[in-house]
């Protein structure tokens, strides 16, 4: 087991002017389990391959431990990946697929079986270890190849969006299995995934990318709470963050005919370039209802409501007839709002239900650099 770090390491393709990978420096303590997320394209796959030596590093450095492995080879970088196809050879059993990597590293066949048969009970897969990867389901299938990462005993998991090409249901109970496996091999972890529900509930921190630059680190709670710029706030949480660029009159935001009180720290960041406007997000969950017309609410004409048992989410539309917001742009749709509500008193298509955001659960980033204007956590008063 060892640490990891990411120092300035920056991958450009030839070809291209923008790196895919820009300057990125993280630090991941030894048997951590770090996500690497974002969008298609933004870098998260590079970097974990410029890890694992199978892209070169233009600038920069990688450490494992207390050695520089820029210029090591794959194989002598002592790092084990499972892809996101699962990359077994289909004419051996599942006890060959699992100690090719040893008996190609001349290991005794003893030690061979063994290793394979202690990763086998870890895994679940001792009653398949003779049989073709074409008799298992995907989710066994995928458990072979990280049988295969295990018995070879790392310093470093690499795993590239390993759950992909599961169904949903397979998906969530697979990725508690990996979770609660890499606590208890405790070996350091690195994990990429597209997927931001995946990244909250399976990763010790989550570092968040975007067209090749690291935006921002942290716990789960970190991301969630205090998202750094518009892009993580967007990013992180589901249903998406509602995001809108609005003007400031007297220490409020005027949202539609609402109104949001500013606090004096974020009155006071705002600068000229921000000219009198702050971008507000607020969560789903963040919402009360409220009574009609009551002061600073924000009427919200419902368009579709999703139930879903233990909750339910409406989509609805600010009335562009109050003032400021037909300008409003929500992450969910253009002049569309989300709101989280109990799901036994869910309201019909188009009626107008009227909410308040919770006081303390805004967000607010300049509109002129996307960046957080204040450094403190938001309040949570999670129902």
């Amino acid at each position: 087991m060892a640490t990891v770090t990411y120092d300035k390491a920056t991958r450009i393709y030839p070809g291209t002017d923008r790196p895919a990978v820009d300057k990125l420096d993280i630090d991941i303590a030894d048997g951590e389990f770090l996500v690497l997320v974002g969008p298609s394209g933004c870098g998260k796959s590079t970097s974990l391959r410029m890890l694992a030596g199978l892209e070169d590093i233009d600038e920069g450095a990688i450490w494992v431990g207390d050695r520089d492995v820029t210029n090591v080879q794959p194989k002598d970088r002592d790092i084990a990946m499972v892809f996101q196809s699962y990359a077994l050879y289909p004419h051996m059993t599942v006890a060959e697929n699992m100690g090719f990597a040893l008996k190609i590293a001349k290991k005794d066949k003893s030690e061979i079986r063994e290793r394979v048969e202690a990763a086998a009970k870890i895994l679940d897969l001792v009653e398949y270890l003779d049989r073709k990867p074409k008799a298992l389901s995907g989710g066994q299938r995928q458990r072979v190849a990280m049988g295969r990462a295990i018995v070879r005993q790392p310093q470093v998991f690499l795993m590239d969006e390993p759950l992909s090409n599961l169904d949903a249901k397979l998906r969530v109970q697979t990725r508690t299995q990996i979770a609660a496996l890499q606590r208890r091999l405790g070996v350091t972890t690195v994990y990429v995934t597209h997927d931001q529900v995946e990244a909250l509930t399976m990763g010790d921190r989550i570092a968040v990318m975007k067209d090749g630059v690291l935006q921002q680190v942290g716990t789960p709670r970190d991301m969630y709470d205090t998202p750094a710029n518009v892009f993580v706030a967007g990013f992180i949480g589901s249903p998406a963050m509602n995001i809108g660029t609005y003007q400031v009159f007297d220490g409020f935001a005027q949202v539609g005919r609402g109104k949001v009180a500013l606090s004096r720290e974020t009155i006071a960041a705002l600068k000229t370039e921000d000219k009198s406007q702050v971008v507000l997000g607020f969560r789903p969950e963040a919402l009360d209802r409220a009574a009609p017309n009551a002061d600073g609410a924000i009427p919200v004409e419902v368009d579709v409501v999703e139930e879903l048992g233990s909750d339910a989410f409406v989509y609805g539309s600010v009335p562009t007839e109050y003032g400021e917001a037909k300008g409003i742009n929500f992450s969910a749709g253009d002049s569309q709002v989300v709101v989280r509500l109990d799901p036994r008193e869910v309201p019909k298509k188009g009626e107008t239900i009227w909410v308040t955001i919770r006081t303390g659960e805004q967000h607010v980033f300049s509109s002129a650099s996307g960046l957080r204007l204040t450094s403190e956590p938001v309040i949570s008063h999670k129902k």
